[in-house]
Formats: structure tokens, C-alpha cells, sequence
């Protein structure tokens, strides 16, 4: 959800200039030789998953809609194009009346998905296609490695609840971003007041170490939380003396308190001890809430602690060490001519350095088991075998320019939940490995 379908007043600027000279340049000179209106494919994939990855998780796809919708060269980008000389006049006239009336299919958001996976592909004139590439990339390589990281943790967390934290870590804007990613893969609420404005993220938030240091005490501290607001506040216990703090927090807020919160020490120890001072406190339905730079690996180890609620920031914002998923976009097919009626022909890189890839315009499936459960990730060209109808994965998101798939955060939260569920077991484990399910290609196709 964004914030026009909040209602809410915005002044959306233009993403025109989220972009590489080149995309410009090749305009150009597609422009002058006139091939800049043959009729063209172009398809996002990634060749390979981040190491020890088993699967990714398709997100972006919403704030790709914006984009494309927002992809316009007003007066202000046109001027900066021409001062800068940065390309000539023909072109100039040529972006100021551009907007993108192709059409746009992909994975819908919260898929999962493997190498060769043509999670995205767009359509139309090869002028108006190119000229998306680099804002749409930008989009899917961030939101889709943040969202991974965010589906490995929550897989590791179980039924417990997962905060999003990391605005400070991060770039303000891609803060944003993130929280939307991560709770597109299994996050519960975010800190980040914006990405709650403009993506309808619950948020949550009570208080630092420095509230309770401005205070004369940590008592003093504690009673004006709760004074502010409510029993049911969080109150942070790691100021000084954790066993002390507990103490206090009861006696302050009596056996009511919603939760405490733990940001150091041996997380593990910690909550144990805590667990079993505040029942001993009669607090016996005040929650523990754990931070302190967590990944997965950490939340995975206190899966046998008494924990209820983990707060994530850096590891999270940062996709857990693999702050991209790789992916590419690529020409894969193009119009013999300019002509509306010319034929398409496969078009694909034969470099011998590793980064070759499958022509044509393909579409993708999922092929299960007997179980019902997936098997393999099919990818061809050409027409959809019969054993695979009902299970393709691209659905329509822009035709003629227009978006037709717009859809809440939350159907894309609920479809990674089932797309993770439907992978065999492997999937979930954190220990290296290759992708849960192996991608095979269709109609002459051959892995890239």
C-alpha cells in the first residue's frame, strides 16, 4: 500500500533520473539508427543465489509500480539534461513527451524464487524499455535481498514476533524501503515512523538507554514511563544492573508490565534469569524482548530461550551480508524491424566469461511433487506444457502503461507465508547449501 491509497495529500517527484548516463546515450544512438522503436523483451533474472542462500524472495514490486508510473522528464530534468549537454536535441523532444505504454509481467510480491527465474519482464519499444533498467533494478536487488534476510529470520523465529530497527543503520530513504521488504518477508511491525505514513507498517516504539540516564534514577525513569504510557509499556533493564532493573520495573509497574527489553550481555543467559525473577515477581504474563545486533544465526540460537518478541536493525538492513540479490535485466528478445507486425527473434549474451544467458521470452512454473509439494522451478519458451497449467508464476502488473496489479502489503506478507510453506524442509535450514529447488529449462532453453 503507498500513500495514495492511504488518501493521504503527496507531491510524488519524478524517478526519470534514477538512472545511468547510459541508458541516455544508448537512446540516442538507438534513436538516430532507428531501432529505438523496435518492438523489444527484456527480463530480470539473477544467475545465481547469495552463498548458501536456498531461495529468494521476490519484493520491490509495489514501489516498481511507482516508478514506472512516476518515469517522466519534467521541465526541471529536462533543462539538467540539456545544460549538461548530455544528450541532443531529437532526444530531448523525445523524452519530454515519454511515458512507458508497455507491458510489465513478473512474479507478484512475496514469491519466492531460484537462478534463471524470470521474475520480471517488460515489453514495448526497446527506447522506452531501456530506459527502465536501472530504477528497476535498484528497486528489486535492495527490497529483495532485505526481504530474504527477512525470511531467513523469520523462519528462525517461528511464531515469535519480529521487529524491523534499522533506520539508524541505514540511508534514511532506504530505510524506508527496508522495513517495507522485511515485513513483506515475515516481519511483524517496523520503528521507522515514515515507512508506517507511507506503507501502513505497524509501527512500535518506547524508549533508549538515554531516558533512563537523564532521569536521577532508574526508578524515576521507569515511573515516568509508565506514568506516560501505560502498564503495558516496555521498559529497557540494561541500563545498569539488569536483576535490579527487573526488580524495579515490577515494583513500579506492578505485575502488569507488558514486556522488558534486553539489548546486552549473553542474550541467552540473560532471558533465562529474567524469566525466572519476574515470575517469581508474580509478572508472570510480562514479556521478554531481546536486540542486540541479531541475525538469524542468533535468533535461531535462542530458539530455546524464553523470549517472545526479537528486534532486528543492522543485520536485517544490511541483508544479513548480501546486500544485493544480483539481479540483471536483460534484452531477450527484439522485433526483426521497426514495423507493429514484425516478428520477434531470441536474443541473448554468448560471452565465454561466465555471464551468458536464455534468450526469448519465457515463462515459468512450478512443478510439485505428489506430496503437493515443489519439485523444480521450470522455465521455458514457447508453448506451456499441459502438466504445468495452473502452476505458472508470472502474472500481469502494467498493460498499455497502466498498472493492473496493485495490491496491499499484506497479500504480499500472506504469499511469501504460503511460498516458503510449499518449499521442501530444506529450505528453512541455515546451514550453506545449494537452492532448495533446481531450475530447469523448456523448449531448448540451458542453464545461465
Amino acid at each position: 500500500m503507498n500513500v495514495a491509497d492511504l488518501g493521504l495529500p503527496v507531491d510524488v517527484p519524478s524517478t526519470a533520473l534514477f538512472t545511468d548516463q547510459y541508458e541516455l546515450t544508448m537512446l540516442q544512438a538507438a534513436l538516430r539508427a532507428g531501432t529505438a522503436g523496435r518492438r523489444s523483451v527484456f527480463e530480470v533474472f539473477t544467475r545465481r543465489l547469495p552463498d548458501g542462500r536456498r531461495y529468494g524472495v521476490v519484493a520491490g514490486t509495489g514501489r516498481v509500480l511507482d516508478a514506472v508510473e512516476n518515469f517522466r522528464f519534467d521541465p526541471d530534468v529536462l533543462r539538467f539534461l540539456r545544460d549538461r549537454e548530455i544528450v541532443d536535441a531529437p532526444t530531448l523532444e523525445w523524452l519530454a513527451g515519454y511515458r512507458f505504454t508497455g507491458d510489465i509481467w513478473g512474479y507478484p510480491e512475496g514469491e519466492v524464487y531460484f537462478p534463471g527465474s524470470p521474475l520480471m519482464r517488460v515489453e514495448g519499444t526497446f527506447g522506452e524499455c531501456v530506459l527502465l533498467e536501472t530504477v528497476i533494478l535498484s528497486i528489486l536487488n535492495h527490497d529483495s535481498a532485505i526481504a530474504a534476510a527477512a525470511s531467513r529470520m523469520s523462519s528462525a523465529a517461528g511464531d515469535r514476533p519480529l521487529i524491523e530497527m534499522g533506520a539508524r543503520r541505514t540511508h534514511e530513504l532506504a530505510a524506508v524501503a527496508a522495513a517495507r521488504a522485511a515485513y513483506v518477508g515475515g516481519f511483524a511491525t517496523t520503528s521507522d515512523l515514515a515507512a508506517g505514513f507511507r506503507y501502513n507498517i505497524p509501527t512500535v516504539g518506547t524508549s533508549a538507554h538515554a531516558f533512563t540516564l537523564v532521569h536521577d534514577s532508574e526508578r524515576d525513569a521507569f515511573r515516568a514511563q509508565v506514568e506516560s504510557l501505560g502498564r503495558g509499556t516496555t521498559l529497557l533493564v540494561d541500563t545498569y544492573d539488569v536483576a535490579e532493573a527487573v526488580r524495579t520495573a515490577v515494583e513500579v509497574a506492578g505485575p502488569e508490565l507488558g514486556a522488558v527489553r534486553i539489548d546486552s550481555g549473553d542474550l541467552l543467559l540473560v532471558a533465562h534469569r529474567v524469566r525466572q525473577q519476574l515470575d517469581e515477581l508474580g509478572a508472570t504474563r510480562t514479556r521478554i524482548v531481546v536486540t542486540s545486533d541479531l541475525d538469524e544465526y542468533a535468533i535461531a540460537s535462542l530458539a530455546a530461550a524464553p523470549v517472545d518478541a526479537y528486534g532486528v536493525g543492522t543485520q536485517l538492513v544490511t541483508g544479513s551480508g548480501h546486500p544485493t540479490a544480483s539481479m540483471v535485466y536483460k534484452l531477450v528478445a527484439r522485433a526483426t524491424s521497426g514495423d507493429a507486425g514484425a516478428p520477434l527473434v531470441p536474443v541473448a549474451k554468448r560471452s565465454t566469461g561466465g555471464k551468458t544467458s536464455v534468450g526469448g521470452r519465457k515463462w515459468a512454473a512450478r512443478r510439485l511433487d505428489r506430496d503437493g509439494v515443489a519439485e523444480a522451478e521450470v522455465v521455458g519458451t514457447g508453448p506451456l506444457p499441459g502438466e504445468l497449467a495452473g502452476r505458472e508464476l508470472l502474472v500481469e502488473l502494467v498493460r498499455g502503461g497502466r498498472v493492473t496489479a496493485r495490491e496491499s502489503l499484506d497479500v504480499a506478507r500472506d504469499r511469501h507465508a504460503a511460498a516458503r510453506a510449499n518449499l521442501p524442509l530444506s529450505a528453512t535450514q541455515l546451514s550453506r547449501g545449494e537452492p532448495v529447488l533446481p531450475t530447469e529449462y523448456a523448449h531448448g532453453g540451458s542453464g545461465s
